[in-house]
């Protein structure tokens, strides 16, 4: 799972005119994907010594493509990685290793963390961008189609699907959320809701107006060709072809470290935020899925230049501070 080959380069790496202490820095951004790199980018350029440490776990890892992302439209997702990686890579005060941190805790000068390779690192800020863990229900069939024809984002994925006949797997305001979504979408549309349903009687009446169907059985298997569903099978071992599916899983942060530090989290799951993307522990700031519902690769990229330009004001405005003492 970790791959720390041939890293630890560039911790000897001393750019002309910066001095680099060894496992110190300014900034540790946990999680090198879309926000992380971002963050990163924005601090490289403004000569921030920053360390990037990846557990390659990108949210996005299941989806063949992404969209919605402008310049970026269509590209595989580890194509749009690797190229952020490497130019984020070519700035002299970035850092990036593979690795995962374990632990971590606040010291007298900010920060410490711990790595499952044994590494130790010092940093005065800490940047979450560990993104979220989807939890997939166990259906014979779903993980293998996840990120493929059972999708949970319309805006994601949606055009690619348009006019199949397609299912939702959700009950409750999500699943009502998503039908009226996916309904522009097309006009063959079935709510799976696993169980009784959970629509009050006027959600019960838009969806009938609608002509979606609401179906309470339950899912025993997704009948798939390399991740293109072409049925579903119920539990009462009946079968009824289907195209495509969107899905609300529930998910649970991919990193429990911000939570033991003290951030505090929404109601729904997320790290909570400011407008800046910091938490409510002085000297910790969070961005990409982690601290959102809204995700998508632009989302993460722009959470994450926001974070990086906000670390940088911060600590131009306590080094301006502590001179003038």
């Amino acid at each position: 799972m970790l791959h720390i080959q041939c890293i630890f380069a560039f911790f000897s790496r001393k750019p002309s005119g910066i001095q680099m202490e060894f496992n110190s820095y300014e900034i540790i951004i946990v999680g090198g994907s879309y926000a992380g790199l971002s963050a990163g980018m924005a601090l490289g350029r403004s000569l921030r010594r920053v360390l990037i440490i990846d557990s390659g776990k990108r949210c996005n890892r299941y989806a063949p493509y992404a969209h919605n992302f402008i310049t970026q439209d269509g590209e595989p997702p580890e194509v749009i990685a690797a190229k952020a990686r490497s130019q984020v890579s070519s700035y002299p005060t970035i850092s990036i290793m593979d690795d995962l941190v374990t632990g971590g805790s606040k010291t007298p000068d900010g920060f410490e963390v711990d790595t499952a390779s044994g590494e130790t690192f010092l940093a005065q800020k800490l940047v979450f961008a560990t993104g979220v863990m989807d939890l997939l229900p166990d259906i014979e069939g779903f993980e293998a189609c996840w990120g493929k024809t059972l999708v949970h984002c319309p805006y994601c994925h949606g055009y690619e699907l348009h006019g199949l006949k397609t299912g939702i797997l959700a009950n409750g305001e999500r699943a009502y959320h998503l039908a009226q979504l996916v309904s522009n979408l097309t006009r063959d549309l079935t709510v799976m809701t696993q169980g009784p349903v959970n629509f009050d009687e006027k959600q019960k009446e838009n969806l009938n107006h609608h002509n979606i169907r609401i179906v309470e059985d339950t899912i025993d298997k997704i009948v798939h060709d390399k991740g293109q569903i072409t049925s579903i099978m119920f539990s009462d071992r009946s079968e009824e072809k289907f195209d495509a599916m969107y899905a609300a899983v529930p998910f649970q942060q991919h990193c429990d470290l911000p939570e033991k530090l003290g951030c505090t989290l929404t109601d729904q799951g997320h790290i909570e935020v400011d407008f800046f993307q910091k938490t409510n522990v002085e000297g910790v700031f969070a961005c990409g899925d982690n601290c959102t519902p809204l995700r998508s690769i632009a989302q993460a990229v722009y959470s994450g230049n926001v974070a990086g330009a906000s670390i940088n004001a911060e600590l131009t405005g306590e080094s301006f501070a502590h001179e003038k003492a």
